[in-house]
């Protein structure tokens, strides 16, 4: 028949080019009857025909018209299916022709169980082909087979889907499995949605801590205050699912911006260090304290001096109640908030490291702390003997130097892990013991800026200038959410993420003077 039909087109071609006839010899056109037996087209063999391409499409999700998959499955775990409605005596002679005799209920409950293996709520229509192609080698006179079929050509089209095997559906962006059966994930499985938006604050919001037991959070601002709020006295926002809140107090105490929080394991108290160079030490008032009461300065505990220059960082310790700080003027101090010279000792105060940007207790052992530097080190701290015990180690992922500069630093609460967010995009992962990294990622679009790690060690947050929180499986270190959570202001966006230590919440806290909390 081809060789028929490119004939005929090259005759057409010569005569429009040359006006003449091309002597091809004698064409015939081509007769199959002898090849292929006559196919009775009865009307009972139109009907099954199309009743079946009908099952094959209702089997995949598809009707006619396109229906929405995931409302074509319930209707047929309801046994609603559209085969099941008409009720015709066709249908039903049909389906026991296609069940190899056996009860059409029990038969569809195989086929759902098979199909349920196999998510397509995200597969293309081109792809159908491929579907049916797989369903007719299943179906015949033998019933549907036990196992895929053993034809390469389909196995090899199937793997195009592998991508849809056990995948969730409704997950949101960046949801991903945790390796092994998938037990674990389903345990801790969650998506994050912001339900609480903090309005009060009139310029950047630094840092945030929760509190310890109760909803409730602190947060610290550019606008030299700190505010402490209730996350249980809400008001419903405007058109939105969301609660704005107000303040129930503010923090007045510093002379400029304040730039570093941290709370006691108690929850009584906090500390604040900012641009002025001082660290603060606050009473926390109670949760029910009425805001429009009189100024009670007893709430200012006392402050601390030593610093010269801005305090970029603080951390706690309820073990011996010990507060770390870092500061731009080089050093690291610690210090013991109750004792009359608080002051135990100065780390790095020849610079002989950098200058540090962030400093944390050791999670696994309180007498040491890990600090971070603008020149990319890492390093980790004795307490008792003011010694570095180990330096991070890790190849220099940019030539400059502001692209080695070290954001944030953590440590894994139960294992010897050090957790670093660079400038460079970088989240990497250190070894305590022998100072070598054990991972490193490209984690955001722009400079990571904050991190975090949930109290049971399983979840790493992530903040950064891109706009995005992301949430992090530290077992496959795998992004399992990203949620967008602030506007961008002066090219700067999310300042710091927190975790609630015994709740579900998630906290951030940005430059468009806001801070968000997530359950």
């Amino acid at each position: 028949m081809l060789e028929y039909a490119l004939k005929q087109e090259r005759a057409k071609y010569h005569k429009l080019k040359y006006g003449t006839e091309l002597n091809q010899g004698e064409v015939k056109m081509p007769s199959f009857e002898s090849d292929l037996p006559a196919v009775q087209n009865s009307q009972l063999t139109w009907k099954q025909g199309r009743q079946l391409l009908r099952q094959y499409l209702q089997e995949v999700g598809y009707t006619d018209t396109i229906l929405d998959v995931r409302s074509q499955r319930v209707r047929s775990l309801l046994g609603l299916s559209g085969s099941e409605q008409n009720g015709s005596v066709e249908t039903k002679n049909l389906d026991q022709i296609l069940n190899g005799g056996e009860s059409p209920a029990k038969r569809k409950g195989q086929d759902l169980k098979r199909l349920n293996s196999l998510d397509i709520t995200k597969s293309m229509p081109v792809k159908l082909s491929v579907i049916v192609i797989t369903w007719s080698h299943q179906v015949g006179n033998e019933g549907l087979a036990s196992d895929l079929p053993d034809d390469p050509d389909t196995e090899e089209a199937l793997k195009e889907f592998d991508f849809l095997v056990n995948a969730e559906d409704g997950e949101g962006a960046g949801e991903a499995r945790s390796s092994g059966d998938g037990t674990e994930w389903d345990v801790f499985r969650k998506t994050w949605n912001p339900k609480y938006t903090l309005r009060s604050h009139f310029d950047g919001v630094r840092a945030l801590a929760f509190h310890p037991v109760e909803p409730v959070l602190v947060t610290v601002s550019e606008d030299h205050t700190l505010k402490l709020w209730n996350l249980q006295k809400t008001v419903p926002a405007k058109k939105s699912a969301s609660f704005d809140v107000e303040p129930i107090y503010t923090f007045r105490g510093h002379t400029g911006p304040v730039l570093s929080l941290a709370v006691t394991a108690s929850g009584e108290q906090c500390f604040s260090g900012g641009i002025d160079s001082t660290i603060q030490w606050w009473n926390i008032p109670g949760s029910n304290v009425d805001p429009y009461d009189t100024y009670d300065p007893s709430v200012l505990a006392g402050s601390f001096l030593g610093h010269t220059d801005a305090v970029w960082g603080l951390a706690y310790s309820g073990i011996k109640n010990r507060l770390l700080s870092c500061s731009a003027d080089g050093t690291i101090k610690l210090w013991n908030p109750k004792e009359k010279s608080p002051c135990l000792c100065t780390f790095n105060a020849e610079r002989e490291h950098g200058i540090p940007t962030s400093v944390d207790f050791n999670g696994c052992d309180p007498a040491y702390m890990v600090a971070s530097y603008n020149t990319g080190n890492t390093v980790i701290y004795d307490l008792e003997t003011s010694q570095s015990v180990v330096e991070l180690s890790a190849q220099r992922e940019n030539t400059l130097p502001a692209g080695n500069h070290i954001n944030k630093v953590v440590s894994h609460p139960t294992l010897p892990i050090t957790i670093t967010a660079h400038e460079d995009r970088h989240i990497k992962f250190f070894d305590n013991t022998s100072g070598k990294v054990i991972h490193a990622m490209v984690a955001h679009l722009d400079a990571v800026t904050s991190l975090a790690v949930d109290p049971n060690g399983i979840y790493l947050m992530s903040g950064s200038h891109d706009c995005s929180i992301r949430l992090w499986n530290l077992d496959s270190k795998t992004c399992v959410q990203e949620v967008t959570a602030h506007r961008k202001k002066s090219d700067e966006s999310i300042y710091d993420v927190a975790f609630h230590p015994s709740k579900a919440f998630i906290g951030s806290a940005g430059a468009d003077a806001l801070a968000k909390v997530f359950v």
